[in-house]
């Protein structure tokens, strides 16, 4: 009897939402091989750590990334909000020649701020998440190459002197990866947020039936706000790691980061009508994505094929959402 309610388990969760999950680590050990037979070195220490070195900034924005999905909603900011914040601490530390520490306050201070704003636009003024964060998108990209004066800031070194925030955030001098352990500790935390707080409850329910939760007598409004801010924190953090990965900050740049972090969403199986969606899922979707980016990298392909198979890869993820969601719906 125990055996066949195990079974049950285990049947219930590869036909529902976790189908998705499934599928996507078969994908990215089935890409892994394919890359490592076809490709040149792919299967190198180099490309590896190449791999890992890329998933770190964008590990953290899928982090906030994932809740909002969850919720039914986007956020087509959190790229330019990640890059912008950089810039921003960058501005602070050549212009204002604040200490380092303080930048990078202020990197995830502008992270907040502009994840408070589209909770603001979106659960107190009722705006859509599409039109709010797009809104908040331009703002950031264009307000932070002001406050730069459209000029390229750069961090410390390694060996600076303040290049210790490079060791602590990125990677040692030996090439210990710490952007790891911080992503690792940050996604634990994001994970019992998720699943063992009302935070994530609500997060969850709001992308099921917001109507429901409103009858309830729950202010999903001041919910909204809290979990866009979240993710807002989550994009000043991976501004500090891609300010510790590349040192040099372009302004009118991070336009575009966002794709990634929604395409990881759906290939981990977050679904984009909301109520459905794991961290670990999302994690998985981030590993999938730069392993084929390096992959075709090895295979001497340009960006622009990168660009159209990760296409295909969300398309064939969101499809595969619809045909779990009608089974679902056939089920009940």
């Amino acid at each position: 009897m125990a055996n066949e309610v195990n079974n049950n388990k285990v049947m219930a969760y590869i036909k529902g939402p976790g189908l998705q999950k499934v599928i996507a680590m078969a994908a990215l050990c089935v890409l892994y091989l394919f890359f490592g037979i076809f490709g040149s070195n792919f299967l190198s220490s180099s490309t590896l750590i190449s791999i890992f070195d890329s998933s770190y900034y964008t590990g953290f924005m899928v982090l906030g990334m994932t809740l909002v999905v969850i919720t039914g909603g986007i956020d087509l900011s959190v790229g330019t909000v990640t890059v912008g914040a950089a810039l921003i601490g960058g501005v602070a530390y050549n212009v204002w020649h604040l200490p380092i520490g303080i930048c990078l306050l202020i990197i995830i201070l502008v992270g907040v701020l502009f994840g408070f704003l589209n909770g603001l636009l979106i659960g107190k003024l009722g705006l859509p998440p599409f039109i709010a964060t797009l809104g908040t998108q331009f703002i950031s990209l264009g307000f932070c190459s002001v406050i730069a004066k459209v000029q390229t800031m750069r961090y410390p070194n390694i060996t600076d002197p303040d290049g210790w925030f490079k060791v602590v955030f990125f990677k040692t001098r030996s090439g210990f990866p710490m952007g790891a352990i911080w992503l690792t500790i940050f996604f634990v935390i994001a994970l019992v947020m998720l699943n063992k707080t009302k935070l994530g409850r609500y997060t969850y329910a709001i992308g099921s039936n917001e109507e429901a939760v409103k009858l309830s007598g729950i202010n999903t409004a001041n919910w909204k706000v809290a979990i866009y801010t979240l993710s807002g924190f989550f994009a000043g953090l991976a501004g500090i790691i891609y300010a510790a990965t590349y040192s040099a900050i372009t302004p009118q740049t991070g336009n575009g980061l966002e794709m990634y972090a929604i395409a990881a969403c759906v290939i981990g199986g977050t679904s984009l009508a909301g109520g459905v969606g794991s961290l670990g899922g999302t994690m998985i979707g981030v590993l999938v994505i730069n392993v084929l980016k390096n992959g075709l990298m090895s295979m001497g392909l340009p960006v622009q094929w990168q660009q159209f198979f990760i296409g295909v890869v969300v398309i064939i993820a969101v499809f595969i959402d619809i045909i779990r969601a009608k089974k679902a719906s056939r089920a009940k």
